[in-house]
């Protein structure tokens, strides 16, 4: 809460007490602050707010004891009288007005303008706003009488320490400690448990690296997605202690299905934004609104990645949403994160270079590799974009460059659409069965001819390309003479309708053969 006394606290806006005012006055909330040199300002005033001035009212001849009449009766919580080169104390009848009234009264220093004070009083209720958000976000609807005793599992953890005492923590699926009462884990203890969570069943025990301990699921709708541990041996728990981990991790399981009907309602939401924005509705009052309720301004940059894992042989999948959420949070970055069918998408705002936001993105990626160190982890990303009215082609151009990606069109699994080969980003945005097949009807009669006759017809148009359409360095590499090298290329002429030995025709011979690896890929 902002009051007289927090703004006193800080050194740096130099303010002195001349009056406390009544008892507690300085510990009430101040609503905003209000700069004036009215000698009536009551009509402009807002209950709890703080009124600023020079005094140009009292120069001017107008009362003192009238003004801080005037002020207290709309509610203001306070006045702060600003000293300036000609005024180098708080007038002695502003004292005395304020200390009859009961009005607090500090003095500014001549040093010190008002915009420093207003500065820090708009800072302290973002950071209060930002804090009241994250914790509505958490709590969600009030589950119980012992949920509200505590804060997620922490709270539950202190509870039983109450009661027990026990080393406890709860990990979840992702390797993230939710919550420790008296235990300490390493990282090591926590891969362990992130590991034994994946499990169907879960173990009961796990060995951590200094400790053995018992594990019980935590989870929603039949699914572990969490783990409470208490370091003990399972044979050294009491059955007092059993039975309470039990009846503890069943409440963990009601904080868990809360978490995810927010989340799941909180996916629902940005999933229908990215669809808003491919519809063209970014321009919105609608849409401007949704984005607000992620913290985001409509009219701020804005920056968008998408991300996917690529295994080897499997097909592309999105990344989880939770662990792209969870680096934004930590970053102290307000996003929207869509999970979609092959990718996860993340639109957040920027106002830093495009070389920070790369820098960043960077981080993102190196965060989800050591969270999936076995899986092919890429992004796409585009921006930013001025304003969420032109996030329409970066997010395009980020999901393209995803895609593009995943498919091994770049050895880099980091990438603007821009950076990748332009031949390579073209295909990557037609119909996918449009380009399968433009490349077998080119490609087809030769790999036919090549099973039929024994022919070496597409080694040698790809060693023809790759060699930069040189006689010479063809034939040198498939160990063949110039002249059978001119039959061949005249053959391929003929089974597919473009020319080799001209520009255009090896152009499309070209994307014919990119285009059947991209597909392939």
């Amino acid at each position: 809460m902002l009051t007289l006394r927090t703004l006193c606290e800080n050194r740096e806006l130099e303010l002195t007490v001349l009056v406390s005012g009544s008892a507690g006055a300085l510990d009430t909330e101040v609503s905003w602050t209000h700069n004036t040199e009215l000698p009536d300002p009551s009509p402009y005033i807002r209950r709890g707010e703080l009124v600023m001035t020079n005094g140009l009212w009292h120069i001017a001849g107008h009362p003192a004891e009238s003004f801080v009449h005037r002020v207290q009766g709309v509610g203001a919580s306070g006045i702060v009288f600003g000293l300036r080169r000609e005024m180098q104390a708080t007038p002695a009848d502003v004292i005395t007005a304020c200390r009859r009234a009961g009005m607090p009264l500090l003095e500014l220093s001549v040093n010190v303008p008002f915009t420093a004070l207003s500065q820090a009083a708009a800072h302290t209720l973002a950071e209060q706003r930002q804090s009241t958000l994250m914790a509505s976000v958490r709590r969600g609807n009030a589950l119980a009488d012992a949920i509200s005793s505590g804060t997620g599992a922490g709270g539950v953890l202190r509870v039983l320490r109450r009661d027990y005492d026990l080393r406890l923590a709860v990990v979840d699926r992702m390797g993230h400690l939710l919550g420790s009462a008296g235990a300490d884990l390493t990282g090591d203890d926590l891969v362990v448990v992130a590991r034994a969570v994946a499990r169907r069943p879960p173990p009961l025990e796990v060995t951590l690296s200094n400790d053995p301990a018992v594990l019980f699921p935590v989870g929603a709708f039949g699914e572990a997605d969490a783990a409470l541990l208490c370091l003990r041996p399972a044979a050294a728990l009491a059955e007092a202690e059993h039975g309470a981990l039990e009846q503890a991790a069943h409440f963990l399981s009601m904080e868990t299905a809360r978490l995810h009907a927010v989340q799941a309602t909180e996916m629902r939401f940005a999933g229908e934004l990215v669809d808003m924005i491919f519809s063209g509705a970014g321009a919105s009052q609608e849409f401007a609104a949704r984005l607000k309720t992620f913290g985001i301004e409509a009219g701020d940059p804005l920056a968008v990645c998408a991300l996917a894992i690529a295994d080897e042989g499997a097909a592309v999948s999105p990344v989880p949403a939770n662990a792209v959420m969870a680096f934004f949070v930590s970053e102290g970055v307000p996003a929207v994160v869509a999970p979609g069918g092959r990718d996860t998408v993340a639109i957040f705002p920027w106002r830093l270079t495009e070389e920070e936001l790369a820098a960043s993105m960077a981080r993102l990626l190196g965060v989800l590799d050591g969270q999936f160190p076995e899986r092919r982890v890429v992004l796409g990303h585009g921006g930013p974009a001025g304003d969420s009215t032109k996030l329409r082609v970066p997010l395009m151009e980020a999901r393209e460059a995803c895609q593009l990606l995943a498919r091994g069109s770049s050895a880099s699994r980091m990438a603007r659409f821009a950076e990748l080969p332009s031949h390579s980003a073209l295909l990557g945005r037609l119909d996918g069965q449009v380009v399968q097949r433009f490349a077998d009807a080119l490609l087809t009669p030769l790999r036919d001819h090549d099973v039929q006759r024994g022919t070496q017809l597409e080694l040698t148009l790809r060693t023809f390309l790759a060699n930069e359409a040189q006689f010479a360095a063809t034939a040198d590499a498939l160990y063949i003479h110039v002249n059978t090298l001119r039959k061949r290329l005249v053959r391929i002429g003929e089974l597919t309708g473009r020319d080799p030995l001209k520009f255009e025709g090896r152009v499309d011979l070209f994307l014919a053969l990119e285009a059947d690896a991209l597909m392939r890929s």
